[in-house]
């Protein structure tokens, strides 16, 4: 399974805000055996997001999209993935319910609080909601595309709702040794092209050795990869 992910905002951009999503999402799909293909940030523009939803749909298993979930005049990533398929915003039921039940229970702690439910509860149509457990805007799902809030404690609560969608079969090995990485290069071409996988080098400065990454969707080249490879670099102690 190949996934691209899509983060939004200016804010990441400008340098303002830390892309923290981005690192998380690629190592939980990672970890599912998922390849992240892509990982693309762009503006807080409907055309931008919808161009790059689109081209990204196509081309990979999945997208996953994150940021901009309110409906504060930079919020356009609902605007942008609607626009990627032609689909209009269309209040859904299901989202606004979960609205009106979340605003009802922290009516005490934030009298003041002015949000219009139905405008909220606005989501492409045709998509299914993605409530938000921790938060307040809801995400979804249309097509291939998943949608998830931008703040990261509301991204990764709702994406443990959509975790089980996502599953490959790449596996990584590591072996790690303290020969420079300039010496590796003849052996990392071969164990690449000897078992087809694929191979990463990492130096570690602060610990004194290089990481070498195998990974590979084949277990049984894996496993000889990984053989092979601790069988020709000198080992880290």
């Amino acid at each position: 399974m190949q996934v691209a992910l899509v983060t939004v905002g200016d804010e990441l951009l400008d340098g303002d805000t830390e892309n923290t999503n981005a690192t998380w999402l690629s190592r939980q799909l990672t970890d599912r055996g998922v390849t992240v293909t892509r990982v693309l940030t762009v503006p807080d523009s409907e055309d931008v997001i919808a161009d790059a939803v689109r081209e990204y749909s196509d081309a990979f298993d999945a997208v996953v999209v994150t940021g901009g979930l309110g409906r504060t005049p930079d919020d356009l990533t609902m605007e942008g993935v609607a626009a990627a398929f032609d689909r209009d915003l269309v209040e859904n039921d299901l989202a606004r319910a979960d609205i009106e039940r979340t605003l009802e229970e922290i009516a005490g702690d934030y009298p003041d609080l002015d949000v219009d439910a139905a405008e909220e509860s606005l989501l492409p149509e045709g998509a299914r909601p993605l409530l938000n457990r921790a938060g307040l805007s809801p995400g979804c799902v249309l097509e291939d595309v998943y949608v998830l809030p931008g703040i990261p404690s509301e991204m990764k609560r709702m994406f443990e709702d959509v975790a089980e969608e996502f599953a490959g079969e790449a596996d990584s090995r590591f072996v790690y040794t303290d020969e420079p990485e300039a010496n590796l290069i003849d052996r990392l071409d071969e164990v690449r092209e000897r078992f087809d996988v694929k191979v990463g080098c990492y130096p570690d400065s602060e610990a004194g050795h290089n990481r070498l990454k195998l990974t590979a969707s084949d277990a049984a080249a894996l496993a000889d990869a990984e053989a092979w490879l601790s069988e020709h670099v000198s080992h880290a102690e």
